[in-house]
């Protein structure tokens, strides 16, 4: 089981850090960042000076506290950016196309209906850049970046294999930078899980972490030093598509209702899966592992028996599901969308 490349990573420069803790707090100040990220006074100094002139943090002199003879205290919070940054989650059945501000907020959202297989992968994209088009309509607020998550492998500067959408070598990334003329990122969906948690939690380091994605592919993803490398998991028969062919899961475990063989299926291959990501966890040194796609949420009787299964191997495994569709593409929509302002702050143009 390979990696492959994949844009995310922990916060890891002076000015990714403060940004990543100014972000995340009502507010802070500059002696809470120097505690919390292990910066020398003078580097968090210099890191919130640059933050402030690319205008991501503002300075609260109205919350200014005095501490007796030191110098007062003025709270920094981060500053409400004009700017915009789309995010678009590609799926075999529809598109999720959102844009976001700096602190996460959805602006505007739409869910496209396209069924991938319905058009070739260059009117695919079309679509896709119609879609976002249509978002910024009428919208006097600036686009900063544009990330965009798919199932298959992503090269590095946004070229997408994906056999389950038809599609071989896709121009994503550089049909995105010209229609749009910004920085774009384009990630797998489930490098873009472990980036979603990277972007919320609330310290610049944690534990290694695994993701999950189960669906009409499979794909794992995991933190490690530097990034998140998405692992290419080759179990096609472990897909819905592998499993049940033409039948969809929901129409499947309403059958499997009066139908035991088929119900031992289902069984089976929640089963499957979860000593796949015992097996991944163990080979990559994890503890914990987060865990979407309908292979789980469309089957209520599938998380039980994929979390049994994991903890036959790992008692102590953390497991946390998303538990809907929308909520998980609306995450990594959101993850892709800040990936780069967020890793690095500096090289996105804060109009």
């Amino acid at each position: 089981m390979k990696t492959q490349w994949s844009a995310f990573s922990r916060p890891h420069n002076p000015t990714a850090k403060c940004l990543h803790l100014v972000r995340l707090n009502p507010v802070t100040s500059r002696s809470e960042l120097v505690t919390a990220t292990g910066l020398s006074q003078p580097t968090v100094t210099r890191a919130i000076a640059a933050l402030m002139d690319a205008g991501y943090v503002t300075e609260r002199t109205d919350l200014t506290r005095s501490q007796g003879r030191g110098r007062p205290i003025i709270p920094l919070e981060l500053t409400d950016t004009q700017a915009v940054h789309a995010g678009i989650a590609v799926g075999t059945g529809s598109t999720y196309v959102a844009l976001f501000d700096i602190k996460g907020r959805t602006i505007r959202d739409s869910e496209l209906d396209i069924h991938v297989a319905d058009m070739s992968q260059d009117d695919f994209i079309q679509h896709i850049m119609a879609g976002l088009n249509r978002l910024m309509a009428d919208l006097s607020r600036p686009l900063a970046t544009v990330g965009v998550t798919t199932s298959g492998s992503v090269s590095p500067d946004g070229v997408v294999n994906a056999p389950n959408l038809g599609w071989k070598d896709a121009p994503f990334g550089s049909e995105m930078r010209e229609q749009f003329s910004v920085p774009v990122q384009v990630t797998s969906a489930v490098s873009a899980i472990v980036g979603s948690e990277i972007q919320s939690a609330l310290t610049i380091d944690g534990a290694p972490m695994m993701a999950l994605f189960a669906d009409d592919s499979i794909g794992a993803a995991v933190t490690q030093d530097k990034g998140v490398l998405p692992i290419a998991v080759d179990r096609p028969d472990l897909t819905t598509h592998g499993v049940l062919g033409e039948q969809s899961l929901v129409s499947a475990v309403q059958a499997a209702q009066s139908d035991a063989a088929l119900r031992k299926v289902l069984d089976e291959r929640a089963e499957t899966i979860g000593k796949l990501a015992a097996e991944l966890m163990q080979e990559h040194s994890t503890p914990a592992l987060v865990v979407a796609g309908s292979a789980l949420i469309d089957d209520p009787a599938a998380p039980a028996l994929f979390a049994r299964s994991v903890r036959s191997v790992l008692p102590e495994a953390s497991l946390r599901m998303i538990p809907t569709h929308r909520e998980m593409v609306r995450d990594i929509a959101r993850a892709v969308a800040l990936d780069l302002v967020l890793r690095e702050p500096l090289s996105v143009t804060t109009p």
